[in-house]
């Protein structure tokens, strides 16, 4: 017999009887509407609905950011690597002025 098993900090429980069915009616918001439907908000139901909403108010998720983060990040990490040009003309900068003083 196949077990489910559920990790709780460092514990790993067996999910049983009620609770293996409770996972199983939880799987179908992972693949279809019903999260929207059950959200008991009227603007939406379903995900189609909740795009044209949210492009009809000029709204927008998070998931449309991924290459602005992705862009910052490795901004970030050029600066930390020293690669940041504006940290050259900083530095040739102070130089300059320590020649003239």
């Amino acid at each position: 017999m196949r077990r489910r098993y559920i990790q709780r900090g460092l514990e790993l429980i067996e999910v049983t009887g009620e609770d293996r069915d409770r996972a199983r009616r939880a799987d179908h918001i992972l693949w279809n509407d019903r999260a929207y439907q059950d959200a008991n908000d009227p603007r939406f139901t379903s995900r189609s609905t909740h795009r044209e909403y949210m492009k009809r108010e000029g709204l927008t998720t998070v998931d449309d950011f991924k290459q602005s983060f992705k862009d910052a990040r490795e901004k970030r990490l050029a600066f930390y690597r020293g690669e940041d040009a504006s940290r050259k003309v900083d530095i040739e900068r102070a130089i300059e002025q320590v020649k003239r003083a």
